[in-house]
């Protein structure tokens, strides 16, 4: 994107972070509440259990801080030509093959790391992103249990900050052999092809972590350098990768395809296939022509 940051028409920056603010912090305390059993603030229900014609924490704490963001959203920027797209309300929203009429989109996943929310690591994360002709321009990713919030505004930066509002800036590690390399893996979806492809990167270390937020929080804090996304049955969606990769991208570090494509939102297809890799971008180039080598071996045909 060469080209300057900017908003829709009408939209202040620091309004918008204010209130980004508000909202994240809310959900925080919502997903809190969910995840300790106990009744959620801002007049949302206590989650039901199957047994109590319910359908859980997760779909609970899903719904509630899905409807928290879009009507914060939607009540304070009332004009603004933007449209919202949320994990929950997508499949009202989308249609395959046709991507939305909208040059602005916001994409929100209000639960991102269901299983690490259900196995109680604490490894889940909100994701805003703010989307402009198909690339992010303004990412948020939320991580409630260690209270903290990222910001990342292309062309501006990228740091953290506490409820209290001090921040931090973002600080990548200048590893930048594979050798010396720190991986941050998925802990709930990892396949042979995944182990292979580690394997053939001969790095330096391997940790394994729940939610994609978290992940790349990991290595906006400098605890490791390198994050792989893999497709197999599956595939990530865009409210998966649009938030982190819009903050790692503001904090000077690297994500694409591993061929260098870069990653597109919005085009008709959610699904984020392929081989991703995010880095701190000091040796991104190898890393991808190390992984393409390889991949033509572990999987030929696979499309990077």
């Amino acid at each position: 994107m060469n080209r300057e940051f900017e908003l829709p028409l009408g939209v202040d920056l620091e309004h918008l972070l204010q209130k980004l603010r508000s909202l994240s912090w809310g959900a925080s305390d919502i997903l809190l509440a969910y995840a300790r059993g106990e009744k959620p603030p801002y007049g949302f229900s206590k989650a039901l259990n199957i047994n109590e014609g319910g359908d859980g924490p997760v779909s609970a704490a899903d719904l509630a801080v899905n409807k928290w963001l879009l009507d914060g959203l939607k009540k304070e920027f009332p004009t603004a030509k933007w449209t919202l797209l949320s994990e929950e309300s997508a499949k009202d929203q989308l249609t395959k093959g046709q991507p939305l009429n909208s040059e602005w989109l916001w994409i929100l996943d209000p639960l991102d790391g269901t299983k690490d929310f259900l196995q109680g690591t604490g490894e889940y994360a909100v994701h805003l992103a703010l989307v402009h002709f198909q690339r992010p321009i303004l990412g948020v990713i939320l991580l409630p249990e260690s209270e903290e919030l990222w910001f990342g505004i292309y062309g501006l930066g990228a740091w953290k900050e506490d409820r209290r509002g001090e921040r931090a800036a973002a600080a990548l590690s200048d590893r930048r052999e594979p050798s010396d390399m720190r991986l941050v893996a998925s802990r709930n979806h990892r396949d042979e092809r995944l182990e292979n492809l580690i394997s053939r990167l001969s790095l330096g270390d391997v940790k394994a972590v729940g939610s994609v937020g978290c992940k790349i929080a990991s290595i906006l804090r400098g605890e490791t350098d390198l994050y792989i996304s893999l497709s197999g049955k599956s595939a990530p969606k865009d409210w998966d990768m649009a938030a982190p990769e819009a903050v790692l991208l503001a904090a000077g570090g690297s994500f694409t395809h591993a061929d260098g494509r870069v990653l597109l939102y919005n085009t008709g297809d959610i699904r984020q296939a392929g081989c991703l890799i995010a880095s701190n971008g000091l040796c991104h180039e190898k890393l991808c022509d190390i992984s393409v080598e390889a991949m033509e071996s572990i999987d030929p045909g696979f499309s990077v």
